[in-house]
């Protein structure tokens, strides 16, 4: 990850944060989310979004981000742009709690294959198993080759587990679950 750095994400990246999440979204989702859907996508409203969440998380107000506790975000930058993050924490799923989850990792389109992924995974699970994870788990949208392909690169494995996933789509989209144990 030549020139990138990672660091806690503050309101101030909200608007980098967007632009990467419905950037990627768009390039990797294109096929598997109706067009429509990802042509709907703003990164206005993303920014207005993310600004609210980075806000409840760094006052460690885990009701606003759905969880028992906060998930974090954490941002790769390159050059002063924001180009991937990763947010991750206690499993917000019912029942996994106890387990990490990381609840999204994207990359810009332009710095895919560059290493900002896997740079962001690994300090995720380094900070899930600082907080006393053993395993951790992460849902990917089926079909998604690409996706799938670096989690088993980086040792995320399928259990089997499914679920369907609410995208403001008419559209049945299902989410398998991949796991890993931390360090």
């Amino acid at each position: 990850m030549t020139g990138s750095t990672l660091r806690w994400a503050t309101e101030a990246d909200a608007r980098g944060v967007a632009v990467v999440h419905v950037d990627s979204w768009r390039a990797a989702y294109a096929g598997l989310i109706p067009a429509e859907v990802l042509a709907g996508l703003s990164v206005e409203q993303r920014t207005e979004g993310w600004i609210r969440w980075i806000a409840a998380s760094s006052r460690g107000d885990a009701t606003d981000l759905g969880a028992a506790q906060p998930h974090r975000l954490l941002v790769a930058e390159d050059g002063g742009r924001i180009v991937g993050w990763a947010a991750f924490g206690p499993g917000r799923d019912a029942g996994e709690g106890h387990r990490g989850e990381l609840g999204g990792l994207y990359v810009h389109p332009d710095h895919w294959s560059t290493g900002a992924g896997a740079s962001l995974i690994r300090q995720a699970e380094t900070e899930l198993s600082t907080a006393g994870h053993t395993d951790a788990y992460a849902w990917v949208l089926s079909g998604n080759q690409r996706a799938i392909g670096f989690y088993e690169r980086q040792g995320w494995l399928a259990d089997g587990a499914s679920k369907v996933a609410d995208e403001g789509s008419a559209r049945e989209l299902v989410e398998l679950r991949h796991t890993k144990l931390l360090p």
